[in-house]
């Protein structure tokens, strides 16, 4: 396999995550994810977040259970985009993927555009590509 050829995989893999998340599809998203998943994000407040519970909490409903199955939510008018995607490869099952992340939503009839800094580890597990690490800030 090229080197593009593996680069685009993973940015492929990466965007279709991505899109799991404006979609709040949960399976999806899980489906991207090593079970112990770890994570240090705003929401950690500067603590390692570990396994997939934590992520989960995001794709409830707001008065839904914290236990009961989380629902897809309809499809938000979102796009997400990943600005200047650099990849480091640590061997041939592990790679650091590092980029801006555009979200571009409507808000009350304007376009708005937040973002934010991220980096993902992913690694190939038993011949899958899973990630096993965000930090974003």
């Amino acid at each position: 396999m090229s080197a593009a050829t593996r680069d685009q995989e993973i940015l492929d893999r990466n965007q279709a995550m991505l899109e799991s998340v404006v979609r709040g599809d949960w399976s999806a998203y899980a489906s991207f994810c090593h079970t112990d998943l770890s994570c240090f994000e705003a929401e950690t407040e500067g603590l390692l977040a570990e396994g997939l519970a934590f992520h989960r909490f995001y794709f409830q409903q707001p008065d839904s259970a914290i236990d009961a199955p989380a629902p897809k939510a309809p499809a938000p008018k979102a796009q997400v985009t990943m600005a200047r995607p650099h990849l480091r490869w640590l061997g041939d099952d592990a790679v650091v993927l590092s980029y801006t992340r555009l979200t571009q939503h409507w808000h009350d009839g304007t376009p708005q555009t937040s973002r934010c800094c991220e980096t993902r580890i992913w690694q190939r597990l038993e011949g899958e590509w899973l990630q096993v690490h965000v930090h974003r800030s």
